[in-house]
């Protein structure tokens, strides 16, 4: 199967990722591409952190008993891998081969913001570290760690690389700075960062030192952000396909539709994909993380379990899509 559209097509590769014996795939909620192409797959399963090649051959695997719920995944330019639990309330820090080398814990700030599980605009008001953050990323001197805080909060925190917290910005509501769900969190070589604010349906724009310089609107509600060797932007969006409150969720299939976008430096759409229909064949139900390699594939991976409450059918949720050249 073939996707997307002019300079960007690539090839649907069914089925990658050989697993190991008596492993099975869950949601997977982060991936990741290290220095050598190798893609980290964090999975909502055991063992949660799973190694392939670029063939999709397994090769490793570590983190069991650690995590109460895989959300995101980064990893550094010096291959350390950072790991978000957003329901253990965490940020940890691992070697390539899984020693825990930093863990940032903190307790519950529901009581604080108001927050009730499940409902994105239950948030009221900002507080401290954590309410269910979602990703974090260093920034490229290595000088900070920014995290995301996320389902229950409204912040964008910056630590020191031991994990100590040095300040943060964002408030719950619609205006600059403000977020409902940050959700993602890409960085610029220069420091500028890209906050997928996602259930305002937008991506803000930020310097290093945190002013806001602008957004991109009229997104699916954009989950995570990559940067492409060919300088263009990826954005794993999720769509509304799924609403309701917790319990009572059901699906609208003419929703906002789930989709991969392909963006330029403005932020309009270059080529994206998806399908009318997310419970078809080769659709997207849930895409979530996003990665892409040196070679210009992309790595997807899907939510539909935990996004659907079980509404969605029985599916692959890691995808990879090989660049095709004209």
């Amino acid at each position: 199967m073939i996707v997307g559209s002019g300079a960007f097509r690539f090839e649907w590769i069914s089925g990658w990722g050989r697993l190991p014996a008596g492993a099975a795939l869950g949601d997977v909620p982060g991936v990741a591409v290290d220095s050598h192409d190798r893609l980290f797959a964090f999975q909502r399963g055991t063992p949660p952190v799973l190694i392939f090649d670029r063939e999709g051959n397994f090769e490793s695997s570590w983190g069991d008993g650690v995590f109460r719920r895989p959300h995101g995944l980064f990893i550094g330019r010096d291959g350390s891998v950072y790991c978000v639990d957003d329901e253990g309330q965490a940020v940890r820090r691992f070697s390539p081969d899984g020693r825990l080398e930093m863990e940032i814990k903190a307790p519950d700030q529901s009581a604080v913001t108001g927050y009730r599980r499940g409902y994105h605009r239950s948030v009221v008001r900002s507080a401290p570290p954590f309410c269910f953050p979602t990703s974090a990323s260093p920034t490229p001197d290595g000088a900070h760690l920014m995290v995301t805080d996320g389902y229950g909060n409204a912040r964008l925190h910056r630590f020191d690389p031991a994990g100590e917290l040095l300040s943060s910005m964002g408030d719950p509501g619609s205006g600059p700075s403000q977020f409902i769900i940050p959700h993602g969190i890409h960085i610029e070589p220069d420091g500028t960062m890209f906050v997928s604010d996602r259930e305002n349906e937008r991506a803000q724009i930020f310097s290093a030192a945190g002013e806001f310089l602008g957004s991109w609107t009229e997104m699916n509600c954009p989950n995570n952000i990559v940067r492409g060797p060919d300088g263009y932007y990826y954005v794993a969006e999720l769509g509304r396909t799924v609403q309701g409150p917790p319990g009572g969720k059901y699906v609208v299939k003419d929703a906002m539709r789930p989709r991969i976008s392909v963006r330029d430096s403005s932020g309009a759409i270059a080529a994206e994909w998806g399908a009318p229909d997310p419970q078809g064949e080769g659709a997207f139900f849930a895409p979530h993380g996003i990665a892409i390699d040196s070679h210009g594939d992309l790595y997807v991976g899907e939510v539909s379990a935990s996004n659907s409450g079980a509404l969605a059918p029985p599916r692959a949720t890691l995808h990879k899509f090989v660049r095709v050249s004209d």
